[in-house]
């Protein structure tokens, strides 16, 4: 998704005002609460806290404009980072200890992408399953174990600074700047809006779509396996539970990036009306009123399945295992705003 708005396009730049008024609103508000918000330490760190979940969510951004969704990618921090961390240790070295963490996230996303590809099983049920075979495998590996002390040279990833800003706001800049100039104007950007409108399109006009869904959802796993880094240079420890909580967070910020990039395209449409009567565009209207159907249908079996689980943990006899097998309650995945609910209208 374009992150920089269209400044020749009137709807984006309300939208951007729109935007930075409420953010000037808010801040002023909790400015009168307290009064060290507005100090640069105080904003910083809220950049910094900003970065991690902004790292997971640009890799997951891609997964979802190709009209899938990768929700292993807590599970996939939490992995990479108890194995980036054991090696640390056991080595001292920085270096295997960042490659540690970058392989492990790229091969999940591999095998995401196999599955999806390969084996051609939908987007939701491959990664739901790879999410409980890597906590599963994580929480045996650590054996109920916390590591911690580790390097100050790896600990500068996390908690450094650099010209008195934190590291990881750099590391968050650099993949804003990189990621609107990737999807606004590489080829490879492109094909990735192509493959989430229409596969079958986007093969006969001679995209490999195999090729570059394995690489998207590889993209995805690296960008998981560099926020677990991040992560656990800033804790400076890490068990079998570090990145069961960020899930959630990381695909409510990925689902916004889809959202806007629909209304970018409306925005268009409105701008050229001889768009509308092209019968391609009115075939691009249907695959995206079908693929928000899929994201509206996802988010309900997400929210039925975790209304399950919780249900079996506060009901007996599958409560007694509960705390054998270390599983707590999930959180539903809720929107803010109570229109973001209802399933876009793409008519023109």
């Amino acid at each position: 998704m374009p992150i920089f708005p269209n400044l020749n396009n009137s709807d984006e730049l309300k939208a951007l005002f729109y935007r930075l008024f409420v953010v000037i609103f808010i801040c002023i508000g909790l400015s009168f609460l307290s009064e060290a918000f507005l100090t640069v330490n105080n904003l910083l760190n809220v950049l910094r806290q900003a970065s991690l979940l902004f790292l997971m969510a640009s890799g997951l951004t891609l997964v979802i404009l190709t009209a899938g969704i990768d929700l292993s990618v807590g599970a996939n921090v939490g992995m990479s980072a108890c194995l980036a961390g054991t090696v640390l240790l056991a080595t001292g070295s920085t270096t295997l200890g960042f490659l540690t963490g970058i392989c492990c996230g790229a091969l999940i996303g591999l095998a995401n992408g196999l599955l999806v590809t390969l084996l051609r099983l939908p987007s939701f049920i491959a990664t739901y399953g790879m999410l409980w075979i890597l906590h599963g495998i994580t929480y045996y590996f650590m054996a109920g174990a916390t590591i911690n002390g580790f390097s100050k040279s790896f600990r500068m990833i996390g908690s450094g600074y650099w010209f008195g800003i934190p590291v990881p706001i750099y590391m968050m800049l650099f993949f804003l700047i990189s990621g609107s100039i990737f999807l606004r104007y590489t080829i490879f950007g492109q094909q990735i809006y192509a493959l989430g409108a229409n596969p079958v399109t986007a093969r006969l006009s001679g995209v490999p779509v195999t090729r570059r869904l394995l690489l998207v959802y590889i993209l995805s796993g690296i960008t998981a396996g560099l926020a677990s880094l991040v992560f656990l240079a800033r804790l400076n420890s890490a068990e079998g539970d570090i990145g069961e909580a960020l899930t959630l967070p990381a695909i409510a910020a990925a689902d916004g990036a889809l959202t806007n990039a629909l209304r970018g395209l409306l925005a268009v449409a409105e701008a050229y009306p001889d768009l509308k009567a092209s019968s391609n565009f009115l075939q691009l209207q249907e695959e995206l009123a079908t693929t928000e159907n899929k994201v509206s249908f996802s988010r309900q079996f997400y929210n039925e399945t975790v209304r399950s689980l919780n249900t079996a943990v506060k009901t007996i006899p599958t409560s007694f295992f509960v705390g054998l097998a270390k599983v707590g309650e999930r959180e539903f995945y809720e929107v803010d705003d109570p229109s973001a609910r209802n399933v876009p209208n793409v008519k023109f």
